[in-house]
């Protein structure tokens, strides 16, 4: 049976992070709390394409900022941005590339474009998605994986292909390593085609339109609609007409309490104070250490 959509949505309304991300936010909506609903996953920004021109000796993004208790999953289709943390991470992520950051206990982290990015102007397109930690995994020392083109499993078909970046397809698993039962899947079309799968039917699952147009469980979605669905049911049909992608997101609830403010997201209001004292203490992995 095809599970049932509950919500459709296409928010108009954009914010720039720093000075190079200009994004709609889609979880948990503008102005609205993280909650419960949509766990794992607390906040999804959608940075539709975007012209950035050459830029002089500037390289637009958002400077050092903390985090603790979550993951940053950053899905780039179109650009190039480069990654540095108070864990010693560094990494240049571009086209069909992934960055899954693993916050944990606390670090700090930069994410600017490129030199050549910068330099040349190019179109911006992404995706950052937050999913949640299980409270046994929040204190524990950060992670980085870079998801290259090279190790993002496909499983390929005449007219379309998926890119398996977290989870398990058939018989083939995802590239990331998660903390908590999560499918992530990059689809692409190329040509009329029809995709069908299933997903557990208890899980959080939502699909981004991230280029062209598509019919999903007999709903017409345009590039920027992204559609919740029940978690009633296991059946997603998904059928293009053309050059078509889109990214589906869904996971096992946690069912724990979310305690959230700024760039710490945790189970109680005590262990957000704790997080600000560390901050003060500089004990998220100072640059220095």
């Amino acid at each position: 049976m095809q599970k049932n959509i509950i919500k459709l949505e296409h928010p108009r309304n954009y914010h720039m992070v720093g000075d190079g991300f200009r994004v709609t936010n889609y979880v948990p909506g503008y102005h609205s709390d993280m909650n419960e609903s949509t766990s794992p996953f607390l906040m999804l920004d959608y940075n539709a394409p975007w012209h950035i021109p050459p830029q002089l000796n500037h390289r637009p993004g958002v400077g050092f900022h903390p985090h603790r208790g979550f993951e940053t999953v950053t899905i780039v289709y179109s650009g190039e941005i480069e990654h540095q943390d108070t864990a010693w991470n560094g990494w240049v992520i571009g086209a069909d590339e992934v960055q899954w950051m693993t916050a944990w206990s606390g670090l700090l982290h930069n994410e600017f474009m490129t030199k050549k990015f910068s330099s040349e102007g190019w179109t911006q397109h992404a995706v950052q998605l937050w999913v949640n930690l299980p409270q046994k995994y929040k204190m524990t020392n950060p992670e980085y994986q870079a998801l290259t083109r090279d190790n993002i499993p496909e499983v390929e078909f005449e007219w379309w292909k998926v890119r398996v970046i977290a989870g398990k397809l058939w018989d083939i698993s995802g590239a990331a390593r998660t903390f908590s039962p999560i499918e992530l899947y990059d689809i692409r079309f190329d040509s009329v085609s029809r995709f069908d799968f299933a997903i557990p039917e208890d899980y959080t699952t939502m699909v981004l339109v991230t280029e062209w147009s598509v019919v999903i469980n007999e709903k017409s979605l345009w590039n920027g609609d992204m559609i919740h669905f029940s978690k009633t049911w296991e059946g997603i049909s998904v059928s293009s007409a053309g050059n078509a992608k889109i990214l589906v997101m869904a996971g096992k609830p946690l069912w724990e309490n979310i305690s959230h403010y700024g760039p710490f997201v945790m189970n109680t209001p005590q262990e957000i104070e704790q997080a600000f004292v560390d901050l003060r203490a500089g004990m998220m992995w100072k640059l220095d250490n």
